[in-house]
């Protein structure tokens, strides 16, 4: 064995890009326990059928208001308790899982997938075009998000893939500044120069040379915009504007259980939680992303 092989074997071996990414993600316990309850409730949303006692519109007319399981008057067959028509509240928030989950899925790639479009646009053509689409995100981040939810719903119709519609829009603005601040600081780097001299097209530069240098802060983003959805698709529910009755969102959950707020806690309680715990979750995700993508934050 010659020295250079020798040079070769003793050098360290550069790991895997997931597993460096993993090493540099793990390094954040917030951002590990918000990846254990996103999947506990991914878990939930996929086989909701399976794990729920029971089906989440099936009214039990001998068990109205029952307290949870360990609540005097509590029955063991209803472990978080009955709503005001006889529902078990368990089964309600397991299929609740599915439709916040897939209203935020829905709706960040929705707004995503749009906003990369406009911001590449902007970024890497200037001029008028940018101008025109900056100004119609300047119009929409100057309207309170939920107020110009409202506002779409209120034309479109309430229902649910409405209500998916109207949070894409106002998702929107977020991801179009991001993908253009992005594009901007990318586009007269020495790769895509040496790119365009070699005759790639626009089409090219734009989605095959730009665009994947610029997914670390939109992966980011797109992770934290899944905790504005759920709330703001949980808004919507609870204006009625939402997924409409008898779905079992966690939204419409707490419109509908706002009168027996003193009288039977854990109608209210229950799907408050688990709103807060998606958002908590996906927001503490979004920051161990944000740490391990981040060349300028790895230590």
């Amino acid at each position: 064995m010659n020295d250079t092989q020798e040079a070769i074997l003793a050098a360290p071996q550069t790991p895997h890009p997931f597993v460096e990414f993993w090493r540099d993600f793990a390094r954040n316990p917030g951002a590990l326990a918000g990846f254990a309850v996103i999947v506990l409730f991914i878990i939930c949303a996929v086989f909701a059928g399976t794990l729920a006692p029971h089906s989440p519109i099936e009214q039990y007319r001998n068990a109205v208001l029952t307290p949870p399981t360990w609540q005097s008057g509590g029955r063991a067959e209803f472990l978080l308790g009955t709503d005001a028509v006889g529902r078990d509240v368990l089964s309600r928030l397991i299929f609740g899982a599915r439709l916040s989950l897939g209203i935020g899925l829905v709706s960040v790639t929705l707004s995503l997938g749009l906003g990369i479009f406009l911001g590449l646009c902007a970024g890497f053509l200037r001029g008028w075009l940018d101008t025109a689409i900056m100004r119609l995100m300047d119009i929409l981040l100057a309207l309170p998000s939920l107020l110009l939810a409202v506002a779409i719903v209120a034309v479109l119709g309430p229902g649910l893939t409405n209500a998916m519609y109207a949070i894409a829009i106002v998702l929107l603005p977020h991801y179009v500044r991001l993908t253009r601040a992005a594009v901007i600081g990318e586009r007269d780097k020495e790769y895509v120069l040496a790119s365009k001299i070699a005759g790639a097209g626009t089409l090219r530069l734009m989605f095959g040379t730009i665009l994947p240098n610029c997914l670390a802060p939109l992966i980011v983003q797109a992770t934290l915009g899944f905790s504005t959805a759920i709330l703001d698709a949980a808004a919507l529910g609870f204006l009625g504007l939402g997924a409409q009755p008898p779905a079992a969102e966690w939204g419409a959950m707490l419109a509908s259980a706002m009168e027996f707020i003193q009288s039977a806690w854990w109608i209210v309680t229950f799907p408050g939680i688990a709103i807060f715990l998606a958002v908590l979750a996906f927001n503490l995700m979004g920051d161990g992303l944000r740490d391990a993508l981040d060349p300028k934050l790895k230590q």
